[in-house]
């Protein structure tokens, strides 16, 4: 399994493409069990080459954890 088909969506209804008003989203990464978040970009400080921050409503991060029963 690679690339966005390795991604299960936690959170949203749509396409996960941000043009459709589908942002922020959360993802697991089947491949490893990680946290993929799909977001705007936060400018807050630049962080290191290969890094971003994304800022994403309390919400959508409530969503994400009841997918996961945690």
């Amino acid at each position: 399994m690679s690339g966005r088909a390795a991604l299960t969506r936690l959170t949203g209804t749509g396409t996960g493409d941000c043009g459709e008003k589908d942002c922020p989203n959360v993802y697991r990464d089947e491949t490893d069990g990680g946290i993929v978040v799909q977001g705007e970009r936060c400018a807050v400080f630049q962080p290191p080459a290969g890094e971003a921050l994304v800022k994403i409503p309390e919400h959508v991060l409530r969503e994400a954890v009841r997918a996961l029963g945690w």
